[in-house]
């Protein structure tokens, strides 16, 4: 839907995606904070956090679907567009790493008490260990966790706003970048039709999706396997800012090394770099070393998963218009439906872990867990991973546009500009000499 009304706005003295950005960003950082803000009502929490987290999503992707969108306007040339991906995917794993530090460390003071199984006392009466639940509930750790938790939403809510401002003060749009040169209607669904028949379009978007599910599954079940499975409870937090700078680190080298090799050479090193080392955490014992090398090389393939395949899009794009040089304004389609999926697998990310854990009898907030949890934490966080690779290095394969054909869709492009700069020249000349 930010996609349809996107290609239905007008062009303004700020661009045409900047508003969006603008005015999506305050009511963002509000929703955000009553996220973490727990009311005081009886009843009707569940709806009030699912009001602002459904009203969070939206305003993301208000402003994710144009900021994304940016690439294609900001230049047309492919090296430009492919370093400006750099810039922009390097500077949203430091974000990325700058909120995992500062929620991990403002959380991570609070000591928050853990809930004593009564599988592991021996308890059978369920009565004693809802009692015991209420016990833990009760403590002052809890308050302090949620005072935690709405320091640490205030902090981002400023990054969110200090990085917004940057953007909007510092990024300017190049009407001419995309093409459009006029202001006339896009048709959206046709567009649309256009766009999902797109062989390149669809296939890197299969790719996109299964790698993204893989690396979601990884990251959002590596704090609990080390907290459980390899007893690092006080150690997980550091073990996940190690991902994140492994990530931060490597970007400027994938950089260098699409350019160098090529993005599909590129795919196939980088994302594959993971499955040794996560077959390794799960096969070896409990060792915090090989935990932190685990982590170490499994930000090296999520740097090359968050900037490849946005790299590549940009090219699928300039294929497109050379197929369809009659249809213009669709950038904010592609993009909208690649922040479509990245939402789809994390959702999907969630579903399967959360009934995994609740089929395997996971306690929330246990002490410890079942031998079950176990199992299934190895899961998630190796076997399923691994699958998911594999399967999207196979439709990567099947991706068609190489570095041969990058350069001749380049090519191609700067000719169709050439002929249409000198049509419209000579209908400038013929109608100057009319008059």
């Amino acid at each position: 839907m930010v996609g349809f009304f996107i290609s239905k706005t007008s062009w303004t003295r700020f661009g045409r995606l900047m508003p969006w950005i603008m005015f999506s960003t305050p009511f963002a950082i509000i929703s955000y904070f009553l996220i973490w803000f727990v009311p005081d009502i009886s009843t009707g929490q569940v709806m009030w956090y699912l009001v602002f987290y459904c009203a969070f999503q939206t305003l993301v992707t208000c402003f994710h679907v144009p900021y994304s969108a940016l690439t294609m306007f900001i230049s047309r040339e492919q090296s430009e567009r492919d370093s400006a991906t750099a810039y922009r995917m390097t500077v949203e794993v430091l974000g990325t790493v700058l909120g995992t530090a500062i929620q991990g460390q403002i959380v991570g003071k609070v000591d928050t008490p853990c809930v004593g199984s009564p599988f592991f006392f021996g308890l059978t009466n369920s009565s004693v260990a809802m009692e015991e639940l209420n016990m833990t509930h009760d403590t002052g750790g809890l308050t302090d966790t949620r005072n935690a938790y709405m320091i640490a939403a205030g902090v981002i809510g400023g990054l969110y706003i200090l990085c917004a401002l940057i953007l909007v003060l510092g990024v300017r749009e190049r009407r001419e970048a995309c093409e459009l040169q006029s202001d006339e209607p896009v048709s959206f669904f046709q567009g649309l039709k256009l766009v999902m028949n797109h062989g390149p379009y669809i296939k890197l978007i299969a790719g996109f999706l299964f790698t993204s599910l893989a690396f979601m599954l990884l990251e959002g079940n590596f704090a609990l396997f080390c907290t459980y499975t390899l007893g690092f409870r006080n150690e997980f937090q550091n073990i996940l800012l190690a991902i994140m700078l492994s990530a931060t680190l490597t970007i400027p080298f994938w950089q260098w090394f699409l350019t160098r090799f090529g993005k599909k050479r590129a795919v196939y090193v980088g994302i594959s770099s993971a499955i040794p080392f996560l077959i390794l955490v799960v096969v070896l014992d409990s060792n915090l070393f090989v935990t932190y090398l685990v982590a170490v090389a499994a930000g090296i393939s999520v740097a090359a998963a968050f900037l490849l395949p946005w790299s590549m899009l940009p090219d699928v794009i300039d294929d497109f218009k050379l197929q369809h040089p009659g249809s213009r304004g669709h950038e904010a389609i592609f993009f909208s439906f690649y922040v479509f999926f990245t939402k789809f697998t994390a959702g999907v990310s969630l579903g399967i872990s959360t009934l995994s854990l609740d089929f395997a009898g996971y306690q929330t907030r246990g002490c410890s867990q079942p031998g079950q949890v176990h199992f299934t934490l190895k899961m998630l966080v190796s076997a399923v991973p691994v699958g998911l690779i594999l399967l999207s290095l196979l439709l990567f394969k099947l991706y068609p546009i190489d570095e041969e054909k990058r350069s001749k869709n380049k090519k191609a492009l700067q000719d169709l500009r050439e002929e249409s700069n000198s049509s419209s020249e000579s209908d400038n000349t013929e109608l100057a000499s009319i008059v």
